[in-house]
């Protein structure tokens, strides 16, 4: 049964519909280019098309930008919700929620600072459904997914959903941060077999990280250094006949510089990795800058097609399977060099 502040929400999601766009005001302009500032563009962006009463306002968003003040806009909306966390709506993936926040927020993000490309475009397929398997780094928001997925998106009008880590639509930051089911309805899929197999076997195009969290977790010292894969998407491209399209990006490993993963913190705030670097004074004063991250370029280096045909290793089992998935590491890993200039 749908609640009532379910229905408002679905209906203030029907009367601003992403055709009426977002339109960029001298403040967020100024929320683009100050760090602090990208939460609060995440959060006007949701609420321009969404009823969001449990969201920030005002007040806290100018708190945002002081030092210190986060935690005083925290403790201000805490207080007006009465002293509970904002509610968990059901939220469903929305492609054109999708594809206003792309062009209406990434893109400016992905232009200008980002400065994100794609290189060797001919090695695109026409259409899906395909695996996109990316080496994913950099110990920080996943820039380099969604950079790549609007410049997908851009260049050949698909829908990407990537396959997310599980923290992103659950931890009690993340709840505070970013709005309710935010992850869900931009179109994340939950990084757990049963998730993993349900989109392929929809025929969705997919973004995946074959090193799992082992990549943006190997921290700035093993940087472009590229961790074993993962054999489960070897498996289920053999199994839903999905091609595999590698990606190569370059300059990820900058997101977050100089940074090693601090695993006795990580395992006291439960996530996924916990960096520890220069950076890290800046985030304690800001902890709205969860979400920044340094500017740097993002080239994209899209190789060959593995066609489904030539993944048919279901009958040869899970070391087979393993073996591939390794072949394609050494691959990756040797274009990574190439493209570094290193021998």
């Amino acid at each position: 049964m749908i609640n009532q502040h379910s229905e408002n929400l679905l209906n203030s999601q029907q009367e601003n519909a992403p055709g009426e766009g977002y339109i960029f005001n001298w403040f967020d302009w100024f929320c683009l280019w100050y760090p602090p500032g990208w939460l609060i563009l995440f959060n006007r962006h949701w609420q321009h098309y969404h009823t969001d009463p449990d969201g920030w306002n005002w007040l806290e968003y100018g708190l945002f930008l002081i030092p210190g003040g986060f935690y005083l806009a925290l403790l201000s909306r805490w207080l007006r919700l009465g002293f509970r966390s904002p509610r968990k709506e059901v939220g469903e993936f929305d492609p054109k929620y999708q594809q206003a926040f792309g062009k209406e927020i990434l893109a400016p993000i992905v232009k200008y600072y980002f400065r994100g490309e794609l290189q060797q475009v001919k090695n695109l397929p026409s259409t899906g459904p395909l695996i996109v398997a990316m080496n994913h780094a950099g110990m920080s928001f996943p820039w380099d997914f969604l950079t790549l997925g609007y410049l997908l998106s851009e260049a050949k009008g698909w829908v990407v959903q990537p396959i997310a880590n599980p923290v992103l639509f659950e931890h009690p930051w993340v709840i505070w941060w970013l709005p309710s089911q935010w992850s869900q309805v931009l179109g994340g899929v939950r990084a757990e077999l049963d998730d993993f197999e349900g989109a392929l076997a929809q025929g969705k195009i997919l973004l995946y990280a074959p090193e799992g969290i082992r990549g943006p977790g190997k921290g700035w010292r093993k940087r472009y250094q590229l961790e074993k894969f993962d054999v489960s998407f070897i498996q289920l491209s053999d199994r839903y006949h999905i091609p595999i399209l590698p990606v190569v990006c370059i300059g990820s490993e900058s997101l977050h510089p100089w940074a090693i993963n601090f695993t006795k913190l990580q395992r006291l705030v439960k996530l996924p990795f916990s960096p520890l670097s220069p950076l890290m004074f800046a985030l304690l004063l800001f902890p709205s800058m969860g979400v920044w991250a340094m500017r740097t370029r993002l080239r994209y280096f899209i190789s060959p097609l593995q066609p489904a045909e030539l993944n048919n290793y279901s009958k040869k089992g899970r070391a087979a399977a393993y073996q591939q998935a390794q072949q394609l590491r050494e691959k990756l890993q040797l274009q990574i060099n190439q493209f570094l200039g290193k021998s």
